[in-house]
């Protein structure tokens, strides 16, 4: 099966929805399949979707390129669009306008966790062939290999990163942990470091502050910590804790979007910054049971690309189904047609 995943990868720290596209690109390659990253190949068998804004970087086609080329090249490719992205993430007010009208184009929608698939159902999004997808990190690279555990007499060390810089990513929660620690009961017990971007206007007291990394080097850099907290708001579903529990962290979260899902019963949450001390403390109390229970975090990417593959090959076998229950409108104008193929010629060219 060929699949072209709608990602330019980036090498180095970008974020997780690259993550995934590195993930998934390897696991289908490794299992047989060819993986392309454009729609310059006349016999896709499937289409995925990942980020249709042309405006990201990350974006390697839209859904406006993908309707043409159903419309003038393989109308018979399937379309997958992967949901890991909405206005509440980072307060914007256009995201989920746009992503509900470039599903319009999809055979199938894939959603990073229930609390997003349900946002998007009251928003209105077509509601034929939803599914929930929980993402996941590589097991290779995070995982519990050379991780120990705190000894109860030492500093608790807390741990986050991101990429991005946005206030939603958990600053509100960072900061009022950053104070905690100036506090006499808590200055010699806790540290706390953050590895990653954050916001200009932020300045951190007992912070310690790591440059943004990632793959092993970032693994040894949770390892070296105890616990790990987020209180990212509103996440689709994160690929931060995702990592840090493969690593052995007992996550400390806040309950907003879909990280419960993610971490419920691999660690504590908070509704808000006021519980976090209470929190702490209970951490320290049953730190050793915590710790235990992440031997059984069952989200790695090997089960979120044998999910996808399954997937894909489902919908392959079901094709015509899929075909028969497609409703946009596919233009097969000659004039059109012809300028389309004309540019592809001369992108081929140029790629090759």
């Amino acid at each position: 099966m060929k699949i072209s995943i709608g990602t330019n990868i980036k090498e180095g720290p970008w974020g997780g929805g690259n993550l995934f596209a590195v993930n998934l690109k390897k696991y289908l390659e490794k299992n047989g399949h060819t993986v392309v990253h454009n729609l310059l190949d006349d016999d896709i068998d499937l289409i995925l979707i990942t980020e249709p804004r042309k405006t990201s970087e990350s974006s390697a086609f839209t859904h406006i390129d993908v309707k043409r080329y159903l419309s003038y090249i393989n109308n018979k490719a399937l379309v997958v669009h992967r949901v890991n992205e909405c206005d509440e993430r980072k307060g914007t007010k256009y995201v989920n306008k746009y992503l509900i009208n470039a599903n319009q184009v999809a055979d199938q929608t894939i959603f990073v966790s229930n609390w997003l698939k349900d946002l998007f159902l009251k928003h209105g999004i077509n509601k034929k062939n939803n599914d929930v997808i929980f993402a996941g990190a590589d097991k290779e690279i995070f995982n519990h290999v050379d991780l120990l555990s705190w000894d109860g007499k030492s500093k608790l060390k807390f741990v986050t990163h991101h990429w991005g810089a946005n206030w939603n990513k958990g600053f509100e929660s960072y900061i009022w942990l950053d104070n905690l620690i100036s506090s006499k009961k808590w200055k010699d017990r806790l540290s706390f470091s953050y590895i990653g971007n954050i916001p200009d206007d932020v300045s951190f007291k007992n912070v310690n502050l790591i440059s943004p990394t990632s793959g092993k080097n970032l693994a040894n850099e949770i390892k070296k910590n105890h616990i790990y907290i987020t209180g990212s708001l509103n996440e689709p579903s994160g690929n931060h804790h995702i990592e840090a529990a493969q690593c052995g962290l007992p996550i400390l979260y806040i309950n907003s979007g879909g990280i419960h899902e993610y971490c419920n019963g691999f660690g504590l949450s908070y509704e808000n910054i006021d519980e976090i001390e209470e929190k702490i403390e209970n951490i320290v109390e049953n730190y050793t049971k915590l710790f235990s229970s992440m031997k059984e975090y069952p989200f790695d990417s090997d089960k979120m690309c044998n999910d996808y593959l399954l997937l894909f090959t489902k919908m392959l076998k079901n094709k015509d189904e899929y075909l028969s229950k497609r409703d946009i409108y596919l233009d097969n104008n000659f004039f059109y047609t012809f300028i389309f193929k004309t540019i592809r010629k001369i992108k081929k060219k140029f790629k090759n």
